[in-house]
């Protein structure tokens, strides 16, 4: 049996941080409702990123792109929007 001596492989993108965390944001009225529906990493070059979702909402709204805070599970509350 031969053994794989490839060492500059890059790491899987699961033990990697997302760069960005992907949020629907639907609005009813004056409120809004975030959801995280996934996230998104740098390409190794950084000419792009790479977008994994979760889900797809199909009711509307809009995806947002956040830098991850220490406590995602709240963005109403931590985050502000800007020019969006």
């Amino acid at each position: 049996m031969t053994r794989n001596t490839n060492l500059t492989r890059k790491p899987a993108r699961e033990f990697t941080p997302p760069a960005y965390i992907a949020w629907h944001v639907d609005e009813k009225g004056t409120k809004k409702y975030w959801t995280r529906i996934g996230a998104a990493w740098r390409h190794q070059k950084g000419e792009g990123l790479t977008l994994q979702l979760d889900l797809v909402p199909v009711t509307g709204g809009r995806i947002v792109l956040r830098v991850p805070k220490v406590d995602d599970a709240s963005p109403e509350t931590t985050h502000e929007e800007v020019g969006a």
